[in-house]
């Protein structure tokens, strides 16, 4: 697959009975076309081993789990996967309801197995066992008669398909008539093939139904069918069976979205006040109903773009409840002081809403610019954040066609009824206390900061260069996504390779019984002494940390008091668990976490390539002796791991003379311990296979090898090891290949109360790696995981950003006629950063990708006051107004639109920055970027935006007014006062 297009890395690893090739695409290229390319190349293979089976090629990442049930009741396993299988039939024809596997079941068999002592009496192997059997049992069409007046089909069926029916199958006919029969010298079950692929729910037997959906499926939707079909199941299943719905992931996105719609119905109460505060009654409800007529005419769109509702798109309109009033605020806000100056109703509206046209238009471009630059940035973390800007570019299109074509003639006909009502007394008395604060208090301020401009901008650099040394200095950390509380955890236990089954099950046993103490601990904290563990359940043979599957290998898995519910952190209840649980005897590692990562990946996730296995070995573990020895690091462990010890057959040089050679060595062991296929058949939904081999007390040690019979020519019976020499090796558990090259990938965790990731890694590679790379030269180094997808996505946004910024610095080069000009608006955006950095840090929050998606949708945003200042002043200036003074009149004009506008946008975030639940927390850091940093560039933009267009003026660096003449210009800079 080396030659692929659209290929970004391939990963490859063997291990016992299994080879998986991982292909990556590139991210943006066709999946179809990818697929096709993959599956063309697999088929043009044709040199695999004769044993081989028939590779098999999916696309992975198609379905999405949902929830789980737990069938318990019968301790027969053969009864529970029958009745399993029988509900999976049933919940297929659910509609919604993609896929569904069993788990806690290996694949179904009729077990034949025979004592080693029987085959040396009659003289066979197992080879010449299995042939009988598969000469016995046969079904096969047998041709057709062919009448005159009908076709008869022929077949002859004597295909075996219960365990009764093999007992009397003949295995050997003497000419004497008498027989054996294959009862007479086997034991026939009908079992599993292997007892470590078992589940345990809540201490019973159980199979697992895992319910999936497909990408296009509502995950809500696929969660009520399953509901009501398990309460409808559960009462008409046979007494003793219990279903249980378990490992939900489905009910938390649904506690996700209560939490945003009624943060969303909080904002939007709050900004209505807001407003009433400002405007009349009527005048506020005209305003606040474009929301939802903005947010309606979005969610009819973002359907056909391919986004969902989902958390982060319910996020983009929470966001928008603020953002959205702008353009309406200042509308509404012209056109009411239009009227104040003695407009009449509608020729308000029309003036008022003629005056802002160009501002509005393009605030919205460089919003547009800034937003649209977001909706393409790249990596894992980027593919789920730019949902946010899609939305709000959607939600903001549709608001700004509501404000200049529907609000007016509202807000035209709310001031006509206005008139005719008496100002109320609190209206009165409010106007009179904003007057005097624009006044008495900011316009003195604002006087003082144009007057000392070069003080003002001193002060503000100050402050920037202050709020960049916090992260710099390591005042504030950055984590790459925050931590996000489900309802589900779990541990994962890895044990040496040939580990039996039932040390791994005592293991088991410890660490739930740390897990019930665990609940205890935390009994007293939860509602109405809730218990906090809901269920328990213990998948053995599993360990999708530990990339391999056996008797050695386990998971733990419990589900959780809901997040919205329970009165504990998940971080909390996993340290005490993994305290609880301490350390074991004969384990390699015990992984506490949850089922599945964050789009940012593991917090430690290092590669370590090379081609000689035992030095890549010796490297890891000195690497992992270097990140244990700091506190914070969990769970660390790689992925290459000594195997099972192993015996070599190598054919002796004189077994030619037996008349052996090594094909049928080979076979006649393969026979004996690893069983032969002889048949296979489906029966129900279920495949039955017949399979041989050596009874289970004739395969337990090295002894039972030396001892297995080979069978020569004419029937003779010769020891193994006189025709094979045994050698006894450990091999590897696992080799694992990444773009070719042989790799040790390292995977921990780190606590963030103890210790910061990023930090972590910067240390490893400017200290620790140097000398390991040293001292290995033939070993590479490279990370992955969060750290890693962080950079990648980290890296898009400053580059689209950047391309977005400079597209709003030619849209307003060409409003105002210079190249310099745009800096009085441009200024702001820097400056957001402060109220970032320290709004973060007054919440004792770390900077996250969110933060920075946040931050960066807000340089879109606070540029918007500022143009419309600009604006105001270079109108002023055009009636002949010198520039510092039309600067402090500006301030003046636009000081309550600015002000109300980023009131309002503070307040429709403000119910998310004061909520408390853990779901939340995913959204705080982004919520508190656009507030704190609106509110850093809203001051900015009263006091500094003045500041600068003076200091440029005084220079000389305005650029052109519209209807100016370069002579005019330099007459005007000649009348305007410089500042001390």
């Amino acid at each position: 697959m080396e030659g692929i297009s659209s290929l970004d890395e391939m990963t490859c690893e063997s291990r016992e009975g299994l080879g998986v090739a991982t292909a990556v695409m590139l991210e943006g290229a066709q999946m179809t076309r990818f697929l096709d390319d993959v599956n063309a190349e697999i088929d043009a293979i044709d040199d695999f081993p004769a044993e081989t089976e028939l590779p098999v090629i999916e696309e992975l990442g198609r379905t999405d789990a949902v929830i789980s049930i737990a069938v318990t009741g019968p301790d027969d396993p053969v009864a529970l996967k029958a009745y399993a299988e029988h509900l999976k039939s049933k919940l297929l024809t659910q509609e919604k309801i993609a896929e569904v596997t069993i788990n806690g079941f290996s694949d179904h068999h009729i077990r034949i197995e025979i004592p080693a002592w029987r085959l040396r009496q009659y003289g066979l192997s197992a080879q010449d066992v299995a042939n009988a059997i598969g000469r016995h049992s046969i079904s096969t069409p047998a041709g057709r008669l062919e009448g005159d007046r009908e076709e008869i089909l022929l077949r002859f069926d004597d295909q075996r398909k219960q365990v009764d029916d093999f007992y009397d199958l003949v295995v050997i006919s003497g000419s004497s008539g008498a027989t054996i029969r294959l009862g007479d010298i086997a034991r026939i079950t009908d079992r599993f093939d292997r007892d470590e692929e078992k589940i345990s729910f809540n201490g019973q037997r159980a199979a697992v139904l895992n319910i999936a959906k497909t990408r296009s499926q509502d995950i809500l939707n696929v969660l009520a069918r399953v509901e009501t079909f398990v309460a409808r199941e559960n009462l008409t299943a046979p007494e003793g069976l219990q279903l249980t719905l378990t490992q939900d992931r489905a009910s938390v996105v649904q506690d996700r979205l209560d939490m945003l719609v009624r943060n969303g119905a909080q904002g939007l109460v709050a900004v209505f006040f807001v407003l009433w505060l400002f405007f009349s009654f009527r005048y506020s409800f005209w305003v606040t109903m474009g929301l939802p007529v903005s947010f309606l005419g979005a969610l009819f769109i973002l359907p056909v773009i391919g986004v969902t509702i989902n958390m982060i798109s319910m996020v983009g309109l929470l966001i928008g409840i603020g953002l959205l009033m702008d353009d309406a605020i200042v509308i509404a806000e012209n056109i009411a002081s239009r009227m104040a100056k003695g407009d009449k109703p509608l020729q308000a509206a029309i003036t008022g809403v003629r005056q802002v046209l160009p501002g509005i238009a393009s605030s919205f471009a460089t919003t547009l610019l800034v937003f649209g630059s977001l909706a393409f940035i790249t990596g894992d973390i980027g593919q789920i954040l730019r949902i946010m800007p899609m939305v709000l570019i959607m939600v903001i299109s549709v608001s700004l066609l509501e404000a200049f074509l529907i609000l007016p003639h509202h807000l035209s006909h709310s001031l006509a009824h206005m008139n005719r009502k008496r100002v109320s007394r609190f209206r009165e008395r409010f106007e009179t206390g904003f007057d005097h604060l624009r006044e008495a208090f900011f316009g003195p301020l604002l006087d003082r900061a144009i007057e000392y401009r070069y003080m003002t901008l001193g002060i503000v650099l100050m402050l920037l260069i202050l709020a960049v040394a916090m992260p710099v200095g390591g005042k504030l950390k950055f984590v790459g996504f925050p931590d996000l509380d489900g309802d589900v955890i779990e541990a994962r236990v890895l044990l040496p390779q040939g580990t039996p089954l039932a040390h791994t099950e005592s293991i088991v046993h410890e660490i739930t019984t740390a897990l019930q103490r665990t609940n205890q601990a935390f009994l007293q904290q939860q509602p109405e002494q809730q218990p906090l563990v809901e269920n328990i359940t213990v998948i053995y043979g599993q360990n999708p940390d530990a990339y391999e599957t056996g008797p050695h290998v386990a998971r733990v898995v419990a589900d959780l008091l809901s997040a919205e519910i329970r009165n504990a952190k998940l971080d909390d209840v996993i340290n005490r668990w993994r305290h609880e649980t301490g350390v074991l005897t004969d384990v390699i590692s015990v992984k506490f976490t949850e089922p599945t990562f964050g789009p940012g990946g593991r917090p430690i996730d290092l590669r370590l390539m090379g081609y000689d296995l035992a030095r890549l070995k010796q490297a890891s573990n000195e690497l992992q002796d270097w990140l244990n020895a700091h506190q914070g690091v969990n769970d660390l462990s790689d992925d290459l791991r000594p195997g099972k010890r192993e015996y070599r057959l190598h054919l002796k040089p004189g077994a030619g003379v037996l008349g052996l050679n090594a094909q049928q060595v080979a076979e006649q062991v393969r026979a004996s311990y690893q069983g032969i296929k002889i048949d296979e058949f489906p029966v129900g939904p279920e495949t039955y296979e017949v399979n041989l081999r050596l009874i289970a007390d004739d395969r337990t040690d090295a002894e039972d090898l030396y001892n297995l019979s080979i069978t020569g020519p004419g029937g003779s019976l010769i020891p193994l090891s006189v025709v094979a020499d045994i050698e006894e090796v450990r091999g590897w558990a696992r080799i694992n290949r990444v773009n070719r090259q042989r790799t040790v990938t390292l995977q921990g965790d780190v606590d963030r109360s103890k210790a910061n990731a990023q930090e972590l890694l910067a240390l490893a590679k400017s200290s620790f790696i140097p000398e390991l790379l040293e001292r290995y030269p033939d070993i590479q180094f490279d990370i992955q995981g969060e750290s890693k997808e962080s950079a990648k996505t980290g890296q898009s946004i400053v580059r689209n950003v950047l391309l977005g910024l400079v597209g709003v610095y030619m849209l307003l080069a060409l409003q105002f006629k210079g190249y310099l000009a745009p800096i009085t608006v441009m200024i702001v955006i820097p400056s957001a950063l402060i109220g970032v950095i320290f709004g973060h840090m007054a919440l004792g929050l770390d900077l996250t990708m969110p933060s920075i998606v946040g931050m960066a949708s807000l340089f879109g945003v606070v540029v918007n006051d500022s143009i419309l200042l600009v604006v105001f002043i270079r109108d002023h200036r055009a009636a002949g107004i010198p520039v510092v003074v039309a600067a402090k009149q500006a301030g003046r004009a636009r000081f309550r639109p600015i002000l109300l506008t980023s009131i309002s946008t503070i307040a429709g975030l403000s119910p998310l920055l004061l909520e408390k639940s853990l779901q939340a927390q995913i959204l705080i850091p982004l919520a508190a970027s656009i507030a704190f940093g609106l509110t850093a560039a809203t001051l900015v933009a009263l006091f500094l935006v003045p500041a600068v267009y003076c200091i440029l003026d005084d220079f000389n660096l305005i650029g052109k007014l519209h209807d100016e003449t370069d002579e005019e210009i330099a007459a005007g800079a000649t009348t305007s006062s410089p500042g001390p």
